[in-house]
């Protein structure tokens, strides 16, 4: 069975890509919580990937980035330590992460990178500043990174929309904001996690073997549409 890593694997997005993943693959998750997650096919390692030593693995075929920041300020309000800590967050612990893996992936003869961005990088939205620049930035590492490894690696991302996730549950906070939410997209949907943890299965797999270097669009139509 092929193994995947997954940096940020106790909740959210993360969580539901476990779940999906875990009959078909060995799964070591990376979280800085203990997920409570058992199976016979999971291992976690509890750390913080910015600060603390990566754990020594004998192989994997595929890496998951997941850890990311919703930190929505007016421009005004917004100092340079919350540039800096959405830009370590949402780039500099991909590509730490990235660097101490990639010999093991280079090794795997279907292997694949799959990071996390936000419709903030193309969809100019108010409060978003930070946050935007950091995604945008990763999108450009994801398209550097792909060239490089385009005959041994695919390295792609996906740019989720609002998704229905706890680091979400500060904007979806009642019943009001989320319709309102819904209204803003063309699906007139809220995103669900499982959606995304399906095109992650889809870029693991041997199907998307001619897919890398790209930044997949999961918006409800919202970056695209004007309904």
């Amino acid at each position: 069975m092929e193994k995947v890593l997954i940096i940020g694997s106790s909740k959210g997005i993360g969580k539901s890509i476990l779940e999906l993943l875990i009959d078909d693959y060995i799964v070591i998750g990376v979280c800085r919580n203990e997920s409570g997650y058992k199976h016979e096919y999971y291992h976690e390692y509890n750390l913080d990937v910015l600060t603390d030593e990566l754990p020594q693995l004998e192989m994997i075929d595929h890496l998951i980035y997941l850890p990311g920041t919703i930190n929505l300020k007016p421009f005004n309000r917004l100092k340079e330590i919350d540039f800096l800590n959405d830009f370590n967050t949402n780039v500099l612990g991909a590509v730490r992460t990235i660097q101490f893996y990639l010999p093991l992936l280079k090794k795997s003869e279907n292997s694949s990178i799959t990071v996390f961005s936000s419709v903030a990088t193309k969809l100019g939205m108010p409060f978003h500043a930070s946050v935007a620049a950091s995604k945008s930035a990763l999108e450009g590492v994801v398209i550097s990174l792909g060239a490089e490894l385009a005959s041994s690696v695919r390295v792609n991302a996906i740019a989720p929309t609002l998704t229905n996730t706890p680091l979400a549950s500060g904007i979806l906070k009642n019943d009001e904001v989320i319709e309102r939410m819904k209204e803003r997209h063309p699906t007139k949907q809220i995103v669900e996690p499982v959606e995304i943890a399906n095109t992650v299965k889809l870029l693991l797999s041997p199907l998307s073997k001619n897919i890398t270097g790209q930044v997949l669009k999961i918006d409800g139509g919202i970056t695209t549409f004007k309904l």
